[in-house]
């Protein structure tokens, strides 16, 4: 498949799941498919986005989402929305997020994981094709 149809795969996916995490957001108030799930979902969402950039395989692109979404959660302790004068902003605080909870790390790693064999797979495959 070309890089162009990979981008726009990726795009559309990113658009889907990205709504999926909105409806969650707004939506959803359980206790698991919004505090697990929707952890889990947003690191493929963050996947999805920058494949759109880079769609070509970044073999440790999962361990860097992990890193990242690790920061944010742990930024939470320091109430980084607060510090950055955006405790206002209803839609900062949300991406932000304001509680710290090693549970959500612990969904970040597991969506990661996935990512992890997702992205074997996806090499696998391509090693397949040559």
């Amino acid at each position: 498949m070309s890089k162009t149809k990979w981008r726009i795969l990726y795009l559309s996916l990113f658009l889907l799941l990205f709504m999926t995490e909105v409806f969650i957001a707004v939506y959803i108030h359980d206790e698991f498919i919004r505090p697990y799930l929707g952890d889990i979902l947003v690191v493929v969402v963050i996947y999805c986005f920058i494949r759109v950039f880079q769609p070509i395989r970044c073999r440790f692109l999962p361990v860097f989402i992990f890193l990242f979404s690790a920061l944010v959660e742990f930024s939470q302790n320091f109430d980084l929305a607060e510090l950055l004068g955006l405790a206002r902003n209803k839609f900062v605080r949300i991406i932000l997020g304001s509680v710290f909870d090693w549970k959500d790390i612990a969904c970040y790693a597991a969506g990661c994981i996935l990512l992890g064999f997702y992205e074997l797979l996806l090499y696998r495959h391509r090693l397949k094709e040559k």
